[in-house]
């Protein structure tokens, strides 16, 4: 099968690792080359597209501002110099973007941002947003509060949860080698680069190695396992060699590398996953001129609403039924269920005056909403 090409991607995460990142004899960030990466996501945010990072590095560069040994690191060691390496990184990161005119919004997550759903979706929101007023959002895993317990324990599979919870079409891994061959390349001359991996079967699994960097979490192992939540929620993902400048254009003009392909699209998998997965805890019933409106695309708003049943917090999964009872849809409720009993039937402007706060428009946003046939 062909490989796909970058120009087709609408919305790009790219993953940079501290091992990329920043130079561990110095114990800083390789400054040029970091240059010549934003220059490319630049070129493909001008060009209309959206671009996240999921950067690693906190803990490199907060082991090299408080000139920490070299070695294993305890828990509270690596959070305390994540807690220094952070301020760091988001100076970075805003630096070298600010320098094309783009702003850079730092994101900090741990495990349970992803795994509980009103969590999720206050992240999901804010990237939204960041992406909105075009800003390119700058994620990592909060080392500082990150147990072994509750951590990612890499970043590649950090970057495929941000990618199917930013709905993102494209994850590209940036790595160390320019992508998965069938032998361990540095012990067999003989390996061949896989291009393109279709479905990730035994086989695929099997080629997989471990981490050989001090600085890095992931390895080849991790990063098929990062394929594999990226591709299942619909997103494709490739590995690249970062060891070059301006990865990214080397990859947009074909460069090696192995792409992972999806055979869905981020919605369609977002949507499968609200409307077979995940139990509703309680029902909304509109009016027949909303039950319309979402047929014909639109996000349900509180003035639709007639009735609210079930005890729910916002982020939970809820039946739409229409006027004649009948299952419209299900969709993740925007709202906590006293909420949205507080300002069902109302108009969006009457949201703030009635629960104190600028709430959402959007008693349910369409890209959160499945509606029957």
């Amino acid at each position: 099968m062909a490989s796909p090409e970058l120009s087709q991607f609408r919305r790009i995460v790219v993953k940079v690792g501290s091992a990329l990142l920043v130079d561990s004899d110095k114990g800083e960030v390789r400054a040029s080359w970091l240059a010549a990466l934003a220059d490319d996501m630049a070129r493909l945010h001008k060009d209309g597209r959206d671009v996240l990072v999921v950067s690693s590095g906190s803990i490199a560069l907060g082991r090299s501002r408080l000139k920490l040994p070299r070695g294993p690191l305890k828990l509270e060691e690596s959070q305390a110099a994540a807690a220094v390496g952070q301020i760091a990184l988001a100076r970075i990161w805003s630096e070298v973007l600010g320098a094309h005119g783009i702003g850079a919004g730092q994101i900090l997550v741990t495990l349970q941002d992803t795994e509980e759903r009103r969590r999720y979706l206050n992240a999901r929101s804010t990237i939204g947003k960041l992406l909105e007023w075009r800003a390119i959002p700058v994620i990592n895993e909060n080392d500082t509060v990150a147990t072994n317990e509750i951590r990612y324990g890499d970043n590649d599979r950090l970057a495929a949860r941000v990618a199917t919870m930013a709905s993102a079409d494209l994850l590209v891994l940036l790595s160390d080698i320019d992508g998965l061959y069938d032998a361990p390349p540095k012990n067999n001359p003989n390996a061949r680069l896989i291009p393109v991996v279709e479905s990730i079967s035994s086989e695929i699994e099997a080629v997989a190695g471990d981490a050989e960097s001090e600085l890095s979490r992931g390895g080849m192992r991790t990063k098929v396992e990062a394929a594999k939540i990226a591709t299942t929620g619909g997103t494709h993902m490739l590995i690249a060699s970062g060891k070059i400048e301006h990865p990214l254009q080397a990859i947009a003009d074909g460069g090696r590398c192995t792409w992972f392909l999806t055979p869905a699209n981020p919605i369609t998998s977002r949507k499968r996953w609200i409307a077979g997965t995940l139990e509703p805890k309680g029902t909304l019933t509109i009016d027949a001129g909303a039950v319309t409106a979402l047929r014909a695309g639109a996000s349900l708003l509180p003035a639709g609403v007639i009735k609210v049943e079930g005890q729910f917090a916002r982020g939970d999964a809820v039946i739409v039924r229409g006027p004649d009872t009948s299952e419209v849809g299900r969709g993740l409720i925007a709202y906590d269920a006293d909420e949205a009993e507080r300002i069902r039937g109302r108009s969006s402007p009457d949201v703030m005056t009635i629960l104190g706060i600028s709430g959402r428009a959007e008693m349910i946003h369409r890209d959160d909403l499945v509606v029957g046939g």
